[in-house]
């Protein structure tokens, strides 16, 4: 239960994160306004309060861990709000990333 709690919680965090950019970008970038870049500043603050609710209590570790969930999760985001499609060099790399957080969350640790 503690592993699936903390897949759910990388993946509500990469929402709010990667949500949150998107929506700075769009009001800046996009020139779309204050209200994007306001509704992203606070969505950026969700991702940091989720982040505090993993099971594991070291900082570095999730943090650590959030990056490689943040590259996949972007070419997600990419490809259902932007239409991008990553090539096969994109999908390794996130697979990549992906298994690198497998290890540093789930590897068995000695207490």
């Amino acid at each position: 239960m503690t592993v699936l709690r903390s897949i759910v919680l990388f993946v509500l965090a990469a929402v709010a994160e990667i949500g949150g950019a998107w929506l700075v970008w769009q009001g800046v970038r996009e020139h779309r306004g204050l209200l994007f870049v306001g509704a992203g500043v606070v969505s950026l603050g969700v991702y940091g309060f989720v982040a505090t609710l993993q099971p594991d209590s070291h900082f570095g570790r999730i943090l650590a861990a959030y990056g490689g969930v943040f590259v996949a999760g972007s070419l997600v985001w990419a490809m259902v709000a932007d239409r991008f499609r990553p090539d096969r060099f994109d999908v390794i790399g996130a697979l990549l990333c992906l298994a690198g957080v497998a290890v540093i969350m789930y590897a068995p640790r000695g207490a």
